[in-house]
């Protein structure tokens, strides 16, 4: 998509038509029955800092400590106003400890209004897509998240660093490596940070079964599997627009299987296979894949089975096999309800974790990160790295072989 401010497309029927980004589909399961456990394995977070003085350590003669002033919350720009900004990431401020809504962008302004109403966002900071520029003279935006559809990504990650504001983008990161590298270097030469909202990387179970996997808790790994489906719905929507979406399931929901590979094992891809299906005989999908199957080969000699498609049935899940051992996630992907199985031949178990918001927890590091001017953990090159990867399934999907991933 060009940079230029207008565009070949009617922004507005993007948003009537976008009813959230890739994993707006995730937010419900058909997980299989929960497997009889002989351990029931419980773990609770600390508490946090900042709550009330312990009477504890009052009894005990320590010194208590007094809370002090919150942290300062920085601004956000929320760029789209589907289902999934609407419905998922406008709540997930009340559980933000460093960020907050104060400004919006939108083709609606009825709706704009009625949802800075609810969030007590002034009416003055209203944007369209036609003014967005004018964001750069708002000193209450620090970030700006891009919620649109993925083609418009690299338009408005480019426009929000000319305007000198942080980005936080949906994923995929866009449709093409040339626009993921536009991206970087438009962040690189205004001195803002790009990071790719990866939200599961800031889940708890998942980063449980990161740490299991790399660790080797039960052994090195020897292969991996997953599977994300969804039910897609009708065929008015711009998911099913390869011009807007770059792709079907893949770049949709498969995205969260090629993710979940490279995290657990913390390496890269050396070779692919893929196949892919489009049911011609159904509307939906005569402009991009209904369902693909990919095999990812590691370094180590790790092996990965994923499976994205658009059906009848919801579930997200994947499964790590070690030499000793195993663990599952079942849902793995959802905004909430995960469970965490593992356990050896002898026994099975189910460990428990306290819920957090991914959503808070990743605009809140994403804050953190600008407040304390480190790296983010999911930066612009995470996500031009899923895209390369997306690139080369669908090319050895077509050509039916084998190709190296790098």
């Amino acid at each position: 998509m060009p940079e230029s401010h207008a565009s070949d497309w009617d922004r507005r029927k993007f948003l009537s038509a976008a009813g959230g980004l890739a994993a707006a589909g995730l937010g419900s399961t058909s997980a299989a029955g929960q497997p009889k456990a002989e351990q029931r394995t419980v773990e609770l977070d600390n508490p946090r800092i900042g709550d009330p003085i312990s009477q504890t350590a009052k009894a005990q003669g320590g010194t208590p400590q007094v809370p002090g002033p919150p942290p300062k919350k920085l601004g956000y720009c929320i760029v789209g106003l589907g289902k999934f900004s609407v419905g998922q990431i406008l709540p997930a401020f009340k559980d933000a400890e460093h960020a907050r809504p104060v400004a919006l962008v939108s083709g609606d302004r009825a709706k704009s209004e009625a949802v800075a109403d609810a969030y007590d966002i002034s009416k003055k900071k209203i944007y369209s897509y036609d003014n967005f520029d004018a964001i750069a003279d708002d000193p209450d935006i620090d970030v700006v998240y891009i919620i649109l559809p993925n083609a418009l990504h690299a338009e408005f990650t480019i426009r929000a660093f000319e305007a000198g504001k942080h980005v936080l983008c949906e994923k995929p990161m866009a449709t093409s490596i040339a626009d993921c590298e536009r991206m970087i270097g438009a962040g690189k030469q205004a001195g803002k940070k790009l990071m790719i909202a990866y939200r599961v990387q800031y889940e708890p179970f998942n980063i449980k079964a990161i740490e299991w996997a790399r660790n080797e808790h039960y052994g090195p790994i020897q292969f991996i599997t997953s599977e994300t489906v969804i039910e897609i719905g009708g065929p008015n929507q711009w998911r099913l627009d390869k011009k807007l979406s770059g792709g079907g399931s893949l770049m949709d929901i498969g995205i969260y299987s090629l993710n979940a590979m490279r995290y657990l094992t913390g390496e890269e891809p050396t070779h692919i296979n893929a196949m892919m299906h489009q049911d011609n005989s159904d509307p939906r999908f005569s402009d991009v894949e209904q369902s693909i199957i990919f095999q990812l080969k590691f370094p180590s000699g790790i092996l990965a089975n994923c499976t994205s498609s658009y059906s009848t049935a919801t579930f997200n899940r994947y499964a790590v096999a070690f030499r000793d051992g195993w663990l599952k996630l079942d849902p793995a992907t959802n905004y909430t309800g995960h469970r965490f199985f593992h356990g050896t031949p002898e026994k099975e178990e189910q460990l428990f974790l306290k819920h957090v918001s991914h959503f808070a927890a990743e605009m809140d590091h994403l804050a953190q990160c600008i407040k304390d001017n480190k790296p983010v953990k999911t930066p612009g090159e995470e996500g031009l790295k899923d895209v390369k990867y997306m690139q080369k399934i669908y090319q050895a999907a077509r050509e039916g072989k084998t190709v190296t991933a790098g």
